[in-house]
């Protein structure tokens, strides 16, 4: 029955051919909404006079609650199915600008922070299921695309809500609205969206245990390490980064700040989009290293006061971040076996919202003590030396494969060794073909 179902769910679809394109549009607004907030930080800062500290626990709210809705909208989706997830999420995110519409203190900004971690963690997991029900076979490819589409999602959002901040009235007020608009028309658009998910079960909805097979131990803390690396940049980037970039350049122009973001994110889009046929450890070794030489390079680049080499340092940071992230979670993907995904995902994304939010609490605590310009040279170091030895864990593991290819194909030629000496004739096979 549940396979009549699933059938009859597919010839549905067939009919809303947007349906795949829908589902990748909102989770690239999802994103978008989660970095819409990240050149107002300084606006926030110097209206309300709150510290460094405190918008990077503002920033960590969300990662904590997209932490909590990634551990459980997974296994929701598949009882109650995609559509209703994603519809529950977009209200969520709709109830959170309208809270930050409304905010007139820390608080307020800290409950829709919450709010939309708990949206996008929920529209980022039900939206990749719906994906692969939507084209089974191409699981690859949409991994892909979803994460294509979330950094062009946040690089639209985060440059366009610097420019309405910086030139439309009422700077804290009309990003919010414009992005509203958008996520009421993806809403819309999901709304007339036929459920994905045919084969549906009922069954007990659970938090998703996080483990890590031990087959895959190895494997799995090269991707980790890589991802909590990228995280780590990603946290401060989003919050801390615009000012420091504005302060040492002395451009205090909003849409400098969100273009230096904007192009970080838009290189993490191209160097997904364009490495798809890198084969995934090879890509996530190459980004792990560039993220490191990247990171460094950012200092000299800030030091220097110049804002195109500040750019430029952000681009090479967005490109080095792409490949390492798309090429950690792809190679995960390849090897973590299929009935113990979730819980193998839940721990790779607790280490990864983790890695997102405990470094930058930690940094806003440090840049409220000495100084953001003082700390932030410490954090790059930290972050690039985890970079480089999640690239040393792979490294080690491509040693070992091909150590044990090299063993496998010696044991290959001796068995044929053998099998050739067995059937060759013995001594005194010549003498016994001539007797008879």
């Amino acid at each position: 029955m549940a396979s009549a179902t699933a059938v009859a769910t597919r010839v549905e679809q067939g009919s809303q051919t947007w349906a795949y394109a829908l589902v990748l549009a909102a989770s690239g607004v999802a994103l978008g909404v989660s970095g819409v907030p990240a050149p107002l930080y300084g606006i926030y800062q110097q209206s309300w006079h709150f510290s460094p500290l405190t918008t990077t626990f503002v920033f960590a709210a969300y990662a904590v609650a997209a932490l909590g809705a990634v551990l459980v909208s997974g296994r929701i989706s598949d009882v109650v199915g995609r559509k209703p997830v994603l519809l529950g999420a977009f209200a969520t995110m709709i109830v959170g600008l309208v809270v930050f519409l409304l905010a007139d203190n820390v608080a307020m900004l800290l409950l829709a922070r919450a709010l939309h971690g708990a949206a996008v963690g929920a529209t980022v997991v039900a939206g990749a299921a719906a994906l692969l029900d939507l084209r089974p076979k191409d699981g690859a490819r949409s991994g892909q695309l979803s994460g294509v589409a979330f950094n062009v999602g946040m690089a639209v959002a985060i440059l366009g809500s610097a420019l309405l901040a910086q030139y439309a009235p009422h700077p804290l007020r009309t990003p919010y609205v414009v992005i509203t608009v958008v996520c009421a028309l993806i809403a819309a658009g999901v709304l007339a969206l036929r459920e994905p998910h045919g084969a549906r079960k009922k069954q007990r909805i659970t938090i998703a245990k996080p483990a890590v097979p031990q087959e895959i131990r190895g494997d799995f803390w090269f991707s980790a390490l890589g991802v909590m690396a990228a995280w780590s940049v990603l946290g401060v980037l989003l919050s801390l980064y615009p000012s420091l970039a504005s302060a040492k350049t002395g451009i205090h122009n909003l849409v400098f700040g969100g273009a230096v973001v904007a192009s970080t994110a838009t290189a993490g889009a191209l160097a997904q989009a364009v490495a798809g046929g890198i084969p995934a450890r090879r890509a996530a070794i190459a980004g792990d290293i560039g993220m490191a030489l990247a990171l460094l390079l950012t200092i000299p680049a800030l030091n220097t006061h110049n804002w195109v080499l500040v750019l430029l340092s952000g681009i090479a940071l967005g490109g080095t971040f792409g490949l390492g992230f798309g090429g950690s979670l792809r190679h995960l993907s390849n090897v973590v076996p299929q009935h113990k995904r979730g819980e193998t995902m839940s721990a790779y994304y607790l280490l990864a919202y983790s890695a997102m939010a405990i470094p930058t609490v930690i940094a806003g605590w440090a840049a409220t003590t000495w100084g953001l310009s003082t700390v932030f040279p410490w954090f790059v170091v930290v972050v690039a030396l985890a970079c480089l030895g999640a690239a040393g864990i792979g490294l080690r593991r491509n040693a070992e494969a091909a150590a044990a290819a090299g063993r496998a194909d010696t044991a290959t030629e001796s068995a044929l060794v053998l099998e050739e000496a067995a059937h060759l004739p013995g001594p005194g096979a010549g003498v016994a073909a001539e007797t008879v």
